[in-house]
């Protein structure tokens, strides 16, 4: 099923709105094409709509992309590869693990690595606290997982010691930001412009303490 014309544009649109080169559309719309069909039998993603699709999961994806650096990242959590294939498709020298414990959404993800070729991601099927890999990212994210004290106790020995949780989150969360564990403190939160999107928007970087 081919994307239509409109919702190649308004991806387009919104590509270049972040900076990022247009040409993405096709290898964007790929990956949607096959969670469309997948969604279908295996409900990967409550998001039905492709039009809701394009902005909720490939431009809220992308919307961090500034502040990834190259390296390695883990997706924690990943769920159907967002916001990780996004990114692994937009920053080819970024080699990203897809950590989803889920089987479904696994075989999901090695179908979605192997049809778009994307020699820079991996899957690792596990539990992200049994992922045993420690000290072994530059960065680990984590889209709508948990709180930010959850996701350092799940995954924080995943980072080196100047690794970097990049969590991507709704409103401010000034909470989970006041109740970080010892050993770790903020860097920074960054309001994050998602094209189409209304709702608020934040990437807060958090990293070990010296």
């Amino acid at each position: 099923m081919s994307a239509s014309p409109d919702l190649r544009a308004e991806l387009e649109a919104g590509l270049a709105t972040l900076s990022l080169d247009p040409a993405l559309a096709t290898p964007l719309l790929a990956y949607l094409d096959l969670l469309q069909r997948w969604n279908r039998a295996y409900n990967l993603t409550a998001v039905r709509d492709p039009r809701e699709m394009v902005v909720r999961h490939l431009l809220d994806s992308l919307a961090m992309h500034p502040f990834v650096a190259d390296g390695n990242l883990a997706d924690l959590g990943t769920g159907p590869g967002l916001p990780g294939i996004p990114l692994a498709i937009a920053r080819p020298a970024l080699r990203v693990t897809l950590v989803e414990s889920n089987g479904k959404k696994a075989r999901f993800l090695r179908e979605a690595v192997r049809t778009l070729g994307l020699a820079n991601a991996e899957v690792a099927e596990s539990r992200i606290e049994a992922l045993d890999r420690p000290g072994a990212f530059d960065a680990i994210t984590a889209r709508a997982l948990a709180t930010l004290p959850q996701i350092l106790a799940l995954g924080g020995h995943l980072l080196k010691a100047d690794g970097l949780l990049l969590a991507m989150k709704g409103a401010r969360p000034d909470d989970e930001i006041a109740a970080l564990p010892p050993g770790w403190r903020l860097e920074s939160v960054q309001p994050l412009t998602v094209p189409g999107l209304a709702a608020e928007r934040h990437l807060v970087t958090v990293a070990k303490t010296a």
